[in-house]
């Protein structure tokens, strides 16, 4: 298998104009999530979106809020897309291992990219996360749904990598970092072939 990092990142500079077309809008579930991380936040408020991705549909939504975004990804045709869409916020070309928040943050959300990292390097992202984040911010995340090992999936056509801890691990890794877990629920069940689940959790710091 490829070196995880080199191997996502040139899927995702790949496919960034199909994902483009694919993912333009939330789920209900998303949301709903969304609107929980950053109820209450005042005009201005920085929020991290660690994976962000072509910036649509989440950090789209979190600058309609008259949020500011700084957006990580470690894709540039994605960040392309992000930088034209929302040019008066800050996108950073960065692999997630190594990037040092630069806090404080009203809020975080690492949505649907810590399952491509290899299990190993989360517990210390989390830390940075938890570290950078303002007395009173939220943090919003998916995780693998289940007990797997790593392993390799296509999308578009090109092959991505992903590896997670079970959930009940991703939690009490949280827990261990000084997180509060408000909630956690399934977005996605695992069914036992493909579909290895998938669980959002938000979280909250004191």
């Amino acid at each position: 298998m490829h070196d995880p990092h080199t191997l996502n990142c040139r899927s995702y500079d790949a496919i960034a104009a199909d994902w483009e077309d694919a993912r333009t809008r939330m789920s209900d579930a998303e949301a709903g999530l969304l609107a929980q991380l950053l109820d209450g936040l005042p005009p201005g408020a920085r929020v991290l979106d660690l994976g962000c991705g072509s910036g649509r549909p989440m950090a789209e939504a979190v600058a309609e809020r008259g949020l500011r975004v700084t957006g990580v990804d470690q894709s540039a045709s994605m960040l392309a897309l992000a930088r034209a869409r929302l040019p008066g916020h800050d996108w950073r070309l960065a692999r997630l291992e190594g990037f040092e928040p630069d806090g404080p943050y009203a809020a975080a959300l690492a949505w649907d990219s810590l399952f491509h990292i290899p299990r190993a390097a989360h517990a210390a992202i989390l830390r940075r996360v938890r570290a950078a984040l303002a007395p009173g911010a939220r943090f919003m995340l998916t995780v693998g749904g289940s007990a797997h090992p790593a392993f390799t999936d296509t999308m578009f056509g090109h092959e991505f990598f992903y590896d997670s801890h079970p959930p009940e691990t991703s939690l009490a890794m949280l827990e261990a970092e000084g997180f509060i877990v408000v909630r956690h629920e399934f977005l996605n069940r695992p069914n036992g072939g493909r579909d290895k689940g998938r669980v959002a959790i938000l979280a909250r710091v004191d």
